[in-house]
This record gives C-alpha cells, sequence and structure tokens, in this order.
C-alpha cells in the first residue's frame, strides 16, 4: 500500500480526476475490506492533520451507502485536535452511519465546532433541538422548524433566530444566506428587508444582514432596489467582505443601478462586471446574386447559417423564395430550438405570411424563460414588431415576475446576471412591439 500512503500524503488522492484518487476510491468501492479501504482506516489515525483530513474526504467520497467502519473511525476524529478533520469527520459520521448514531454524538459532545457540524449535516433530524445549549445547534433547528411552520409561528421564530445569529456564526458559516435560502423558499420577500435592515442595523450582526441581503438578491428581482440603500447606509468607514460582496451583486440589478446609481458612486466597491460583446467581423453585404450562390452551396437541410438574416433578407427584398431556399430556411426554423430557430423565424413569418403567425408564435414565446437561448427568441419578437402582438402576454409573464428565472451558472452572481439579460431582452421586446403597433 505504499502507493495508496504516497497519494495521500502529496494529496493527489483528493485531487479531481487524478488517476491516484480514481485508483483509490475504485479499490475501496469495490471492496471495503480490500487492503486500500483497509489502510485507509489505519490512515485515519495518523499523527499527521494533513493525512487524516485527506483521509476523512476520501472515505466520504467512498461512502455511496452505510459503511460501519468508516462511521466508527470518524465518531473517533470527532475530537480530534485539527478542527478541520472534526469538520469533516461530522459529514462522514452522518453519511456513513445512521442519524441515531449522529445525534447519539451530537449529545455527548461538547466541542463546538464537531456539535455545529454534526447539526448542519443532520439537516431536519435536528429540529427538536431549539433548546440546545449551543446557538449553532439551536439556530440550525429553529432554522428547520422555520421551513416548515405555518404562518403564525413565523414571527416568533424569527425573533428567536434574531437573538441567536450573532453567537451562532462564531460557529456556523453562512447564517445569513441558509436564512434568506429558507424565507425565499416560503415565499416571505418583505419579511426579508425587515430582518436584513434590523441585522444592519446592529454592528455586530451587520455581516450577517450583509448576507441575507445578498441571498435576497439573488432571489427576489426587487431586493437590489429595497436594498441598496440600506447596504450603503451601513457600509461605515470600511466595507467589510460580506459587505463588498452584497454590494456586488445588487449592483447586477439594472433597475437598481438606474434608481441608486447616484447614492453607489460615492461608495467604493466593485461592481458586478458586465459582459462584453465581442465585437465580430464587419457584417457582409449580401445581394440577391450572393446570397443565391450561398444558398446553393449549403444542403437543403442545414442546421446552421451563419448571417441568415442578411442572406435572406437579401433574397426576400427581392421577391419570394425558390423552393428550395424555401426548404432551406424551413429546416432552419422548424428543426431544432436554439438560437438559429429565433433569428430565422422572423423571416419565415415573412416568407409565409401572417398564416403561419400562430405557429410561429408557439415556437418563440416556449423558450423565452430559456437562460441560454431566451434572449435570442425576446430579440426575435422584436424583429417582428406588430406581428408578436399576441405575445406580449408571454413576454409581460416574464418581465412581472418576482422571482428570479431558475438558470444553471457556476456563480450565484452569474444566475443573477443570466435572469438580468432574460428580463432586459423581454423588455426590449416589448417596448419595440408596442412601439411599431402604435406606429
Amino acid at each position: 500500500m505504499k502507493w495508496l500512503d504516497e497519494a495521500v500524503s502529496a494529496g493527489h488522492a483528493t485531487t479531481a480526476a487524478h488517476p491516484a484518487r480514481i485508483a483509490v476510491l475504485d479499490a475501496i468501492r469495490a471492496d471495503r475490506t480490500g487492503p486500500a479501504a483497509v489502510r485507509l482506516l489505519q490512515l485515519s489515525r495518523s499523527d499527521d492533520a494533513f493525512v487524516r483530513r485527506e483521509v476523512m474526504d476520501l472515505l466520504s467520497a467512498g461512502a455511496r451507502r452505510a459503511w460501519p467502519d468508516a462511521a466508527e473511525a470518524a465518531l473517533a476524529r470527532l475530537t480530534d485536535p485539527d478542527e478541520e478533520v472534526r469538520r469533516r469527520a461530522a459529514y462522514l459520521v452522518v453519511h456513513a452511519g445512521s442519524s441515531d448514531v449522529a445525534l447519539r454524538a451530537l449529545g455527548e459532545l461538547t466541542e463546538p465546532v464537531a456539535r455545529t457540524a454534526l447539526a448542519k449535516w443532520l439537516r431536519g433530524s435536528v429540529a427538536h433541538l431549539q433548546d440546545d445549549p449551543l446557538a449553532s445547534v439551536r439556530f440550525l433547528a429553529r432554522l428547520k422548524t422555520l421551513s416548515v411552520a405555518p404562518p403564525q409561528q413565523w414571527l416568533p421564530l424569527d425573533t428567536a433566530l434574531l437573538a441567536d445569529a450573532r453567537e451562532a456564526s462564531r460557529h456556523l458559516q453562512g447564517v445569513g444566506g441558509r436564512w434568506g435560502r429558507v424565507l425565499y423558499e416560503l415565499g416571505r420577500e418583505p419579511h426579508v428587508y425587515t430582518l436584513v435592515a434590523r441585522l444592519l442595523a446592529d454592528p455586530a450582526t451587520r455581516d450577517i444582514g450583509a448576507d441575507l441581503a445578498r441571498e435576497a438578491c439573488h432571489d427576489w428581482r426587487a431586493a437590489p432596489v429595497e436594498l441598496l440603500p440600506l447596504l450603503v447606509r451601513h457600509c461605515g468607514s470600511g466595507i467589510s467582505p460580506a459587505m463588498a460582496k452584497a454590494l456586488t451583486t445588487a449592483s447586477i440589478s439594472e433597475a437598481a443601478m438606474h434608481t441608486h446609481g447616484a447614492l453607489v458612486a460615492a461608495v467604493p466597491f466593485t461592481p458586478y462586471p458586465k459582459a462584453r460583446m465581442p465585437s465580430g467581423s464587419p457584417t457582409p453585404s449580401y445581394d440577391s446574386t450572393t446570397a443565391t450562390a450561398l444558398l446553393q452551396a449549403k444542403p437543403v437541410d442545414t442546421g446552421r447559417l451563419h448571417r441568415a438574416p442578411e442572406i435572406f433578407g437579401a433574397l426576400l427584398d427581392e421577391g419570394p423564395l425558390t423552393f428550395r431556399q424555401a426548404a432551406q430556411l424551413y429546416n432552419l426554423t422548424f428543426k431544432r430550438p436554439g438560437r438559429m430557430q429565433a433569428v430565422c423565424a422572423p423571416l419565415w413569418l415573412r416568407h409565409a405570411g401572417p398564416t403561419t403567425l400562430p405557429r410561429i408564435l408557439a415556437l418563440m414565446t416556449r423558450h423565452l424563460g430559456d437562460y441560454g437561448i431566451g434572449e435570442y427568441y425576446s430579440e426575435g419578437l422584436a424583429r417582428m414588431g406588430r406581428h408578436a402582438l399576441p405575445a406580449l402576454p408571454s413576454l409581460t409573464a416574464l418581465i412581472d415576475r418576482r422571482t428570479r428565472i431558475p438558470v444553471n451558472d457556476s456563480t450565484r452572481d452569474g444566475e443573477t446576471m443570466l435572469d438580468e439579460r432574460l428580463l432586459a431582452a423581454a423588455i426590449n421586446a416589448r417596448r419595440a412591439i408596442l412601439a411599431d403597433t402604435a406606429s
């Protein structure tokens, strides 16, 4: 097992996609009583804290189902002298053992880091511990209770959570964010603003308030407009990292920056970077001859066509498309959803006429909220002008929603930016449609 010892001590065994990690995990998943698993359990008692941390991670990665031996090794590490080992051991106890074993350990331990970590990973199983002597455990218990509580219990639980927030944050990271996620699931937008104001007003809980404000800005579109003035007011002489992050997130909102731009300008923080549009190459100029030649070289079932609006536009300016050209445009429009469909749908309407409008709008409106391609569909509706008037309810529904559109990005700020871009595209489309209708 020399190779395993070396992989662990060098950190290779916990490096994503490293061959040593793959080999270790394959070995312990194949045989939990085999040499690799036995050696890892032995290494959990290493004199080197780094090795013990690595072992806790490896055992956790290999514990896809209950693993009593790993849970027992982790129990012994809940009193480890290294804080990070204790945190990782708590995770392993919960996921490799049983909730009964973890709850029993939580009741027997007194050390706050391990107890907090156990309570965090036990999730709903700690809801009954609202009178626990440790503030972080009480906070998690009350937060879980709040998540399923009827409205008449909300305010008393809020008061109890406020009372524990500062002390709980000593051992529990992300207090404001955790609270915010529960409030979002309950749909308690106005209450979030009230709680942020109370937390920001107390210097001892200001960073928790900033974290809660940031979570709110990720969840609700109106939050940045509501909360930016509060954040600026409580910045003080020095901006903490938590406050700076909250201000950066709030700055993603176009509405907030438009409303409070002058207020924010006096605060030294880094606004969220706006996406730069690629400059690209100059747009070629097509006439019917060059457009015809280009399409003639393309197959009828082509799925992509760079500069499709210019190419088909030049042909439609001259007169009707040929049968082959119409077939190409049809395939580009109806074959698959995506940017090309959004670009070509207005062209198909121009070719086929108003009778095809219901089908075109059905294509366009179903993708308006798609974070990957929704902008293109809004832009397509804008190009359709008054013909897209029946799509206004779909655009308005997207614009008027109070919560962010669920999207998928590597960061919450990135996801918020994607929602802002979808919102801006929909607003521009509605404006263009109404302007063309009025003209």
